[in-house]
């Protein structure tokens, strides 16, 4: 095979493998929306059961300040009962205290049992927010699930296309340029062959020697990019246009630095 079929074979091949690989993240990335989406949903699970133990708590206290107003009440009303069988003033004085701190406990308690009854609603009114935040959440991860699947089955049939295109291009090609060829493609994004373009790569945009660059003018083989590792293949220029060898923009500013240096020069002499 000679070397302009490799590389029409290797340009070929870099589309198919581009796509290819681009194919094989979505695949191991579509899957990720569903992880955070699921991760959220257990979280809020996780704070709902929380939450929940937490108003399971509060009713049981709500329950025992409940039973704790209603026996000083009790207590108030058992001392009220007996003031008609007082007999001394100091007996009235005795009684009276006693009714009025039953009295003033069954007061706090009733004050302490509105707070934390009000408290006790809100937490249910949050509790039941966040119950349907859940359900909405398990239903997006349900048809995030649904999208998934067909996504995966729509990039999977992708795959297995561009598998069997690649197969019909690498027969061949030497085994270890293909390897490498891989490689290259995975981490110079899509771009494993390139031309060389008035003496630079046209994939790092190095300026490659002029020994190197007739090298890949001579196709007798595969040449790398002594920068990025890319594969180059010579690329004729068009007509009017200069060869790499004839001019550059930095071989310019040298000439033109060069050029300016020697006129100061002069102009010190002439001074002098």
């Amino acid at each position: 095979m000679v070397m302009q079929e490799v590389f029409e074979k290797l340009q070929s091949l870099q589309e198919v493998l581009s796509r290819k690989f681009e194919v094989q993240n979505e695949i191991a990335d579509i899957p990720k929306v569903l992880a955070t989406k699921t991760e959220l949903l257990n979280r809020m699970k996780k704070t709902f059961v929380d939450k929940s133990q937490e108003h399971r708590a509060k009713t049981q206290f709500v329950e025992e300040l409940r039973k704790k107003a209603i026996e000083a009440e009790a207590a108030r009303e058992k001392f009220e009962s007996q003031m008609d069988q007082i007999q001394t003033q100091r007996e009235y004085e005795a009684l009276d205290k006693e009714i009025k701190d039953s009295g003033e406990r069954e007061q706090d308690l009733r004050r302490d049992l509105q707070k934390e009854e009000q408290l006790l609603g809100e937490m249910k009114v949050g509790l039941e927010k966040e119950e349907a935040m859940i359900r909405k959440q398990e239903e997006e991860v349900q048809k995030e699930q649904a999208k998934i699947k067909e996504a995966l089955h729509d990039r999977e049939k992708q795959l297995k296309s561009l598998e069997k295109k690649e197969k019909s291009i690498t027969p061949g090609l030497d085994e270890e340029i293909l390897f490498k060829f891989e490689r290259i493609i995975r981490s110079k994004l899509g771009l494993g062959i390139v031309p060389i373009d008035h003496g630079v790569c046209n994939g790092c945009h190095m300026i490659l020697t002029v020994q190197f660059v007739n090298e890949v003018r001579k196709g007798e083989g595969i040449m790398f990019c002594p920068y990025c590792s890319r594969i180059l293949f010579y690329q004729e220029e068009s007509e009017g246009e200069l060869e790499p060898e004839e001019v550059s923009e930095e071989a310019v500013e040298e000439s033109e630095e060069i050029e300016y240096d020697e006129e100061a020069e002069d102009s010190e002499e002439v001074e002098e």
